[in-house]
């Protein structure tokens, strides 16, 4: 019984890994967007890159989250950088969470800080702008 779960588990993560190399590849091909999609209650805009994130990594609560706490921190800075980061095993340990959002004006400020007890995001570190109430990869911008 014990070698079929470790079987299951080492699938899981080849699949894991695939898949994360396979939307890390498909991220780098977005420079600008050509379409503007809509978050409706929020009137956020994002690009075409996050349309694509969100599909094919199951995330469209980052898009949402991310765009909640950017809206609120717009009084603070015109533009923001937004960092999902995984903390490490070890980490994850000691603080009691498994990844975290920051959110900063672009110049190390830091304006804001989202703790997740726990994420399905396939990625371990993600940078997103939002401006102009876009959200939007680094290369769309």
């Amino acid at each position: 019984m014990k070698s079929k779960i470790h079987e299951h588990q080492n699938k899981y993560l080849q699949v894991s890994k695939a898949q994360v190399n396979e939307i890390k590849e498909g991220l780098q091909h977005f420079h600008g967007t050509e379409m503007f999609y809509q978050i409706p209650l929020l009137r956020t805009r994002f690009t075409d890159g996050l349309k694509y994130l969100a599909e094919v990594a199951e995330c469209f609560w980052l898009i949402t989250d991310t765009s909640v706490m950017a809206k609120n921190l717009m009084n603070r800075s015109e533009f923001i950088t937004i960092d999902f980061k995984r903390l490490n095993k070890e980490k994850q340990d000691f603080e009691g969470y498994e990844a975290e959002i920051i959110y900063s004006d672009g110049n190390d400020t830091i304006l804001e800080k989202q703790r997740y007890s726990v994420t399905d995001f396939p990625l371990d570190e993600l940078r997103l702008f939002f401006v102009n109430d876009t959200l939007m990869l680094p290369s769309e911008y």
